[in-house]
């Protein structure tokens, strides 16, 4: 194996001498914009210390050597540079995919991270899901799978079934290509068995876009015990899947209509107010 360097030390030491010997010269934003296109040449620059430019030195590793060199960082407390995760990346090695079940959690979020786009990458994300493992790589794992939702889709269908993140695996799967009955069939029978998630399992259908689902919401648009914030929600799912409404309802004893419609005139008055003060100020 190859020898750990921290090559991102390396550029921090460089920088620090750089901006000494520049200070004064840049502004924050000019530096902001400046250290990346540093950090690009430090990277095509060779190192005599290295014998090698960074973003050359993982070239002639092969996949596995490649992946085993990201796991040696974490376990000898090397910190992993910008140079061996672009070259991770750009190969997208399915070794690597062990790495995202590993009891090493730094590593494996950072493997996780890295693992977008490699063939079964969704399918270990649910193992992660499905196991004991910490809430942030369960969150990372769970970004995964709304990013590749219409991959995912089987793998939810089968979650959902017994009963894993159902919330998570419904939002999942509104995100998958419309016109298939068994998820229209799933968001439905959610919708209509919500309590006080109704306004979520809406916006589920709303996302979902099938307009097979406009009969379930019209009727549940007259329903009597909906409250505002439920019937607005509906309605606006109603309305994105192409439905019209006809005759407004009532709800001007509902305290939630009036909390907002209170809101909403004192936004109204303070923009009108302060509409006034700069035609003064202009004057």
């Amino acid at each position: 194996m190859k020898k750990l360097f921290d090559f991102d030390g390396f550029f921090d030491k460089k920088l620090a001498v750089y901006m000494k010997e520049n200070a004064g010269k840049y502004t924050s934003a000019q530096w902001e914009a400046l250290i990346p296109k540093l950090y690009k040449k430090f990277g095509e620059t060779y190192l005599k210390n290295v014998g090698a430019k960074p973003c050359e030195y993982y070239l002639d590793l092969n996949d596995e050597e490649l992946v085993k060199t990201l796991a040696l960082h974490f376990e000898e407390g090397v910190p992993v540079s910008d140079f061996l995760c672009r070259e991770i990346e750009r190969r997208k090695p399915a070794c690597l995919l062990p790495l995202l079940l590993s009891e090493n959690e730094p590593l494996a979020e950072t493997a996780l991270s890295l693992s977008d786009k490699i063939a079964g990458a969704v399918s270990v994300c649910f193992e992660i899901l499905k196991g004991e493992f910490p809430e942030a790589r369960k969150e990372r794992a769970r970004e995964l799978i709304r990013e590749n939702a219409q991959e995912a889709k089987e793998f939810a269908l089968d979650a959902l079934s017994c009963g894993v993140e159902p919330d998570f695996m419904l939002e999942t799967l509104s995100f998958t290509e419309k016109r298939d009955k068994r998820v229209l069939d799933a968001l439905l029978s959610a919708f209509k068995a919500a309590g006080e998630n109704l306004q979520m399992y809406a916006g589920f259908l709303a996302t979902y876009g099938d307009e097979a689902a406009l009969p379930t919401l019209k009727e549940a648009l007259g329903r009597e015990e909906l409250n505002y914030l439920e019937y607005r929600e509906i309605r606006y799912a109603f309305e994105a899947l192409g439905g019209e409404i006809g005759e407004e309802r009532d709800f001007s004893n509902d305290p939630y209509f009036a909390q907002i419609k209170q809101q909403s005139e004192a936004s109204f008055a303070l923009s009108e107010e302060e509409a006034r003060e700069s035609s003064k100020k202009g004057s």
